[in-house]
């Protein structure tokens, strides 16, 4: 039996139960989620995660992080889901009960996957946000691109874990997207319910005809340290759903600059959204950090030396 704690009181999960829960179909369960799954061969992936690998419908891998897992820890990972609330969701996924006294549990047929996304909630904000205003100038965001994302409502801190939450809002101003990002260790997740057709963007400056794109919000964050204010898009992954919407709000954008990561995976997918994007009549840059894999290492290790490499 495990014990696990979310806040008191306890919740105790047996080894049946948690065996169950990771036995969760993960397509099925990726669906209920919003996320747009696809079967490519003898395995599936998203739309969303194009790296994602789900093999045997029950384990999944995301190459361009080199991590793994169960049901359970694509929760924890992708939903900053506490490993008590995982295990729980995942057995009223299964139509499980959850009384520990009675093992094993019994799984009901469960009804067809919901397909709609599910409502989506932000974090509940901490009283203040000095975690992340710390966590971001340790990464070299100048403080005053920090106080304005706070106070346009793109950013703030969260309780009770304290991460950032990146704030992607509609073109009406309403937030539909939440990107989390742990203020210690390597925690990164959406909000459940998160529009990934909206994800992180800058509210559109009509006097420019162009967008950069980037991977993360922090990326997004260090360019503008760097060169100061643009129209921007940070994709939050690799999908450029967000892109699309982006362009067609604002039809008077005729460049897109593909600022992704050095790596391979992001040089790969640059080089597919240039060919993609010239097609269709829009003209287009890459622009790759002079030095580093990403924006943010550049800005940190590099963009500061004395000997101006930057």
């Amino acid at each position: 039996m495990y014990q696990v704690q979310t806040g008191p009181p306890y919740r105790h999960y047996t080894d049946r139960e948690i065996d169950t829960a990771n036995d969760t179909d993960l397509p099925d369960l990726l669906n209920s989620l919003g996320y747009h799954v696809k079967r490519v061969g003898r395995y599936y992936t998203t739309r969303e995660m194009d790296s994602l690998r789900i093999k045997g419908r029950r384990t999944w891998y995301r190459y361009s992080e080199s991590r793994g897992g169960d049901a359970v820890e694509f929760l924890r990972h992708f939903h900053g889901m506490p490993f008590a609330d995982a295990v729980q969701f995942l057995l009223a996924f299964n139509s499980c009960p959850m009384d520990s006294s009675n093992p094993p549990p019994i799984c009901r047929s469960r009804p067809p996957p919901q397909r709609e996304r599910p409502a989506f909630v932000l974090p509940p904000p901490n009283s203040d946000n000095e975690r992340v205003r710390a966590y971001l100038r340790g990464r070299g965001i100048a403080p005053d691109i920090i106080s304005h994302f706070i106070e346009a409502g793109l950013l703030y801190e969260d309780t009770p874990y304290h991460n950032c939450v990146f704030v992607g809002r509609d073109s009406a101003g309403k937030p539909v997207f939440a990107a989390k990002r742990g203020t210690w260790g390597d925690f990164k997740g959406d909000a459940a319910g998160s529009d990934k057709s909206i994800a992180f963007r800058l509210p559109c400056n009509p006097a420019l005809n162009s967008v950069h794109v980037f991977e993360s919000p922090i990326d997004l964050m260090s360019w503008l340290t760097i060169y100061g204010r643009t129209n921007a898009v940070a994709l939050c992954g690799l999908y450029d759903g967000p892109l699309e919407t982006y362009l067609r709000e604002n039809p008077h954008i005729r460049l897109t600059i593909f600022c992704l990561d050095a790596d391979e995976h992001g040089q790969e997918t640059a080089g597919k959204l240039t060919a993609k994007y010239q097609a269709r009549g829009y003209e287009t840059e890459k622009h790759l950090p002079p030095l580093g894999k990403d924006w943010n290492e550049y800005l940190q290790k590099y963009h500061h030396q004395p000997d101006g490499l930057a």
